[in-house]
């Protein structure tokens, strides 16, 4: 595409009649598109018709929500911009990559928005709502000419499209349609079967009356019909050819079935943004598998009810975001204490406080380790993709009842909504709790008969003849009776600490992407892994002796950490959480804040590892992870020359 020195406002029109083939047709081997739109306005439920219908079709997909900060912001502004990134290709998709090339914008504002975050690729294709550059309000006519003057320094491609005057001759209330008419130009210009498409849309509205599903494709066909007769413009990606059974979820619903799949009966939660729509979909479907959805009057209850339930022998989840996380902390050392199995899942936000309710940040990590009282060691363990947020609530489960502890699952925003297929998981009963062992307790068991090597004991829970026994948050002796000596304390410490050492010796190493040894080694968690590994296969690509390792547990940590890390030169984190720059005003090598699990991984180790961190509010992009890792090995090459000199 030609530089220019304004942005191209073009009509692309075909000499050929409608459904012909067009002139221009794009084979890319991936593509990455969003569409926004004022909030409300339904651009976030295109993207996840177009998403479901891609991943349906064998494409690799991976998405992105883009959320307001604010729940209601004002129309027409920078700030209200909401909708939903979708990156799709042939491969498998793991991140939602560097930079959008076509977008769907319903204003000129919210394209100001993706275009001052840099969001967009030089050569964009944008298909923007047109009315607003003739809008009889001058103060929008000339908020329309600003913007286009704005973006005028990129080389975007700008197509107006009569949105809302398509859609009035369909509907009454355009704001309420154009979604599903955008839908219909992407149909079109992906080639995607309009079919498909319709049953996915028949399948969203489903608990409607049938009128508004038939209204929603008849605006998809408006679409796909005016995107034949105007543009000229078609993308093709090839898919991926398998057999293989696949479903397409968000992390959110992932994790809400792997709970179902995993035995447990019992969730009790307090609406918290990102994490509401775990309970939301556990609503619709958990009583059909025997299961029980509670919403308590707050954070607080919500913990003490999970807690009530495994204390009545099962093993019951509690769901919450970072500032919930906080109000349950005194129930969760008293799980710890108490030896009552518990799943916490945290699906992570920005904070501090408040924070940032509506975006992504992995900040929670130190405080699912040592954010109550004392010495209270609880397992901590953080899926890195959709797949394994199903897997993780399995595991979560059954450590947590095999080893009587509290088990947090560390989930993130960019989970929770985003959307990915995976192979169809086969459901495995061993996954579930054997049938619980209410036999009598005989004479001379206790409820806290620690194993001195494992620190392990039976559990013991109301009901069972000759069982009945004390339990409070005190410290307590065998018998759970109220021991304040000395020995008796010492003891109880040691034993709730072995069990995970116990767990540590189950585990393998974690696996390392690249070569087993060389000058760097990435360290990551969460849900950075694929954005991770995409920067660290391009910086290997230039000749550099790059690799990287993903933890999934961070408590206990995976075993041979030290040993991989003493086979590279130098070892670095990189982060969804805050850590100081090095060259910041008044920072030192000794008061310089490092990243969470850097912060980590120096104490476990004894390693010199550094850090790259951010806190955009975002996904990280792998071309920015590989200029830090670029930048990281520049730095290295400059100080080991200056040594050798």
């Amino acid at each position: 595409m030609s530089p220019s020195s304004a942005a191209t406002v073009t009509r692309i029109a075909t000499d050929s009649g409608p459904g012909s083939a067009p002139k221009n047709v794009l084979h890319l081997d991936e593509h990455t598109l969003e569409i926004v739109s004022d909030s409300g306005e339904g651009a976030q439920k295109c993207g996840q018709i177009f998403a479901s219908v891609s991943a349906k079709m064998n494409y690799g997909v991976w998405t992105v929500e883009i959320i307001p900060a604010e729940i209601e912001p004002p129309a027409r502004t920078a700030a209200g911009a909401s909708g939903n990134l979708i990156r799709f290709g042939r491969d498998k998709v793991t991140n939602w990559g560097d930079e959008t090339n076509l977008v769907v914008a319903f204003n000129e504002q919210v394209l100001l928005a993706r275009h001052r975050l840099d969001a967009l690729s030089d050569d964009c294709i944008i298909l923007i709502e047109s009315k607003w550059a003739e809008d009889p309000d001058a103060e929008i006519r000339q908020e329309w000419q600003d913007a286009m003057e704005e973006i005028s320094d990129r080389n975007y491609r700008v197509i107006p499209v009569p949105m809302e005057e398509q859609c009035l001759t369909r509907v009454d209330n355009p704001r309420k349609g154009k979604n599903m008419f955008a839908l219909g130009l992407l149909a079109q210009i992906y080639g995607y079967d309009v079919e498909k498409i319709s049953e996915q849309i028949r399948a969203q509205f489903a608990k409607k009356p049938p009128e508004v599903s038939k209204a929603n494709v008849d605006l998809l066909e408006l679409g796909v019909h005016w995107a034949q007769e105007n543009l000229d413009l078609r993308i093709e990606v090839p898919r991926i050819e398998t057999d293989e059974k696949r479903v397409v979820m968000n992390g959110n619903q992932a994790a809400a079935l792997g709970a179902i799949a995993s035995g447990m009966e019992f969730c009790a939660m307090y609406p918290i943004t990102p994490a509401t729509s775990v309970s939301q979909y556990l609503c619709d479907v958990f009583e059909r598998y025997g299961g029980t959805m509670h919403q308590a009057e707050d954070e607080i209850a919500a913990a003490g009810a999970a807690i009530g339930a495994s204390y009545a022998g099962k093993v019951a989840l509690t769901v919450t975001s970072g500032p919930g996380l906080a109000l349950k902390t005194e129930f969760i050392a008293l799980a710890v204490m108490t030896e009552i199995p518990l799943v916490v899942l945290d699906v992570q936000r920005g904070g501090p406080s408040t924070g940032l309710p509506t975006k992504v940040e992995q900040s929670d990590l130190l405080a699912a380790l040592f954010s109550q009282p004392g010495d209270a060691p609880r397992v901590v363990m953080a899926p890195a993709t959709i797949e394994e947020c199903f897997h993780s609530m399995v595991t979560a489960r059954r450590i947590a009842k095999s080893f009587r502890c509290v088990v947090i699952v560390l989930t993130d925003a960019n989970l929770a909504s985003g959307q990915q297929q995976f192979q169809r998981p086969v459901l495995d009963e061993r996954w579930h709790a054997a049938p619980a062992n209410h036999r009598a307790v005989t004479s001379g068991e206790r409820p806290y008969d620690w194993d001195p090597d494992t620190g392990l004991s039976r559990r013991i829970v109301p009901g069972q003849p000759g069982g009945m026994h004390t339990v409070t948050g005190l410290n307590h002796d065998h018998d759970s009776n109220v021991d304040y000596t000395p020995e008796i304390n010492q003891l109880g410490c040691a034993m709730r600490s072995r069990k995970l050492a116990v767990l540590q010796q189950t585990m393998s190493p974690p696996p390392i992407h690249g070569d087993e040894s060389g000058e760097l080694l990435v360290v990551g968690w969460g849900s950075t892994k694929g954005a991770i590994e995409e920067a660290v296969d391009r910086v290997r690509a230039e000749g550099h002796a790059v690799s990287s390792t993903h933890l999934t547990f961070l408590s206990p940590m995976q075993p041979g950490l030290g040993e991989i890390f003493s086979r590279f030169e130098h070892v670095m984190t990189v982060e969804l959480n805050y850590s100081d720059d090095p060259a910041a005003p008044y920072i030192t090598p000794e008061n310089r804040r490092l990243g969470q699990l850097a912060f980590l991984l120096r104490a476990q180790t004894l390693v010199d590892v550094d850090c790259w961190t951010r806190v955009p509010g975002q996904p990280l992009r792998p071309g920015h992870i590989a200029d830090a890792l670029r930048r990281k090995l520049s730095a290295a090459s400059e100080t080991e020359v200056r040594v050798n000199e």
